[in-house]
């Protein structure tokens, strides 16, 4: 029996906001397409000991949100873009806890730890994922790069504020801003 796969490409930008009920409350004036309530995440990254997928740029992780448990392989990002553009492989899992310990078997180990409050729209063929995270509130946009420009102006957000970074680049930066021992981003 041949399984295919569909291979997804992820295109998504981060913007640091100020306030996530603000936000909310400006992206309702554009009537979006509720897709998920505010819900809490809580997400698992593994590498083996000695940082290879890290060194790639690559990400494995286990995802806990909303009764539900999800792995993510995510390739590494291509340089030449204003966005975060890469490979991006997901599927449900019915037993989280068990896949941590089989990685834990076989070399892979959980390295970072991050947790965040999400609500999630849909608006002109853009993803709106508006977080709450112990570092601040960010909104990710993710669709098509013209369509996320398109949608970035009428919400009057400047493209001068993409970020590429990943949740644990933001919250190394947060660390070092704020003197702080980093650790886990978890509330």
């Amino acid at each position: 029996m041949q399984v295919e796969v569909a291979v997804s490409t992820e295109t998504e930008v981060k913007v640091k906001i100020e306030e996530a009920e603000d936000f909310i409350g400006q992206l309702q004036t554009l009537k979006p397409e509720i897709l998920s309530v505010r819900h809490f995440e809580d997400n698992h990254l593994f590498d083996y000991p000695d940082g290879r997928l890290r060194a790639c740029h690559c990400l494995i992780r286990v995802r806990y949100a909303q009764g539900e448990c999800k792995l993510t392989f995510k390739g590494p990002p291509r340089a030449e873009s204003v966005f975060k553009i890469r490979e991006e492989l997901e599927t449900k899992l019915e037993n989280g806890e068990i896949l941590c310990r089989i990685f834990e078997k076989v070399g892979l180990r959980k390295w970072f730890r991050y947790q965040k409050y999400r609500r999630e729209f849909q608006l002109e063929g853009v993803t709106v994922a508006v977080d709450e995270t112990p570092i601040g509130d960010y909104v990710e946009f993710e669709g098509h790069e013209e369509k996320i420009y398109a949608l970035a102006r009428k919400m009057r957000v400047d493209p001068d504020r993409f970020l590429k970074d990943s949740y644990y680049a933001l919250y190394m930066q947060y660390c070092q801003q704020k003197n702080m021992v980093p650790g886990d981003m978890v509330f």
